[in-house]
């Protein structure tokens, strides 16, 4: 009987690329769903973008969006930064003796016209001391200390206005009653004052020297209006930046926060001298308004 002959089986080379097929499979399904669950937060990116240039750069330099599209012509018309610089050492050259806190508060409304006239910024103070009080709907988002993009160029025309002099700026954060618990904010006190250290690095960033800068939160308890209507909420939900006339002042208004804060006789005596100048004095010279209570 003749035996049959048994056929070697030929061995398949190729059977990794079944497995190597599924992994790529899933790796592509992966990054798919990382994609479609991914968002971009523009506040975020512009705070590092600053943060790259100011350690690889110059510290007093802002970023610049790269244009895109038709690049505008050139022109030989000069730089308007330079030609106000120019005309702002001119004023300190002309009138050495101008008060910096009148003139910072006269530049503010003069910047700043239309959020004054909508009450959403506001501008007060008195011989000691300069207040710009600004919505917190301007700067951020509800329930965070991120920035939103209009801040970046609010802050950039204040940043303009103070890098100039060499005033202590205090910048003080408020919030209103309604408690917040999350694993960033554990209540209002740590959101009040990452506002307000959010306000003080981008004044850093753009120019105004970090020596001068101060930040502070009051969290929900120093209202000037009533938390018991969303109007009054509105209000107490709010940024501060006091422009001091020197450190003494400073100090004194940190102590109760600048709604508190009176210019008693022994502050009087403290202040009477402006602080100097860093490179030149801003344009304009209005009257400061007297200090107004809380409201």
């Amino acid at each position: 009987m003749a035996r049959r002959r048994h056929h070697e089986e030929q061995e398949n080379h190729e059977r990794w690329l079944v497995s190597y097929a599924d992994f790529i499979t899933l790796l592509f399904a992966f990054f798919v769903v990382m994609y479609s669950i991914s968002s971009i937060n523009e506040g975020k990116y512009k705070i590092l973008s600053e943060s790259l240039v100011g350690v690889f750069n110059q510290p007093d330099r802002s970023v610049q969006p790269i244009p895109v599209g038709e690049e505008r012509p050139r022109t030989s018309e000069p730089d308007r930064a330079l030609v106000e610089e120019s005309e702002r050492s001119q004023t300190a050259i002309d009138d050495p003796g101008a008060d910096p806190l009148q003139d910072i508060a006269q530049s503010v409304r003069e910047a700043f016209g239309e959020l004054i006239d909508s009450q959403q910024l506001n501008v007060r103070g008195n011989e000691l001391w300069v207040e710009i009080e600004m919505n917190s709907s301007l700067l951020f988002p509800s329930g965070d200390a991120i920035p939103n993009d209009a801040a970046f160029g609010l802050i950039e025309k204040v940043a303009g206005i103070l890098a100039p002099y060499d005033n202590p700026v205090h910048v003080e954060g408020f919030t209103d009653n309604l408690p917040i618990a999350t694993s960033k904010f554990p209540s209002n006190w740590e959101l009040s004052t990452a506002r307000a250290a959010s306000i003080v690095r981008m004044l850093a960033m753009q120019g105004v020297a970090p020596r001068r800068l101060a930040a502070v939160g009051y969290g929900e308890f120093q209202p000037v209006a009533d938390n018991a209507t969303a109007e009054g909420r509105a209000r107490n939900r709010r940024v501060v930046l006091v422009i001091s006339r020197n450190l003494d002042v400073r100090r004194a208004v940190s102590g109760v926060g600048s709604a508190h804060a009176r210019p008693d006789a022994a502050l009087r005596r403290a202040g009477t001298q402006p602080a100097p100048a860093v490179s030149a004095q801003a344009p304009g010279s209005g009257a400061v308004n007297s200090p107004s209570p809380a409201q």
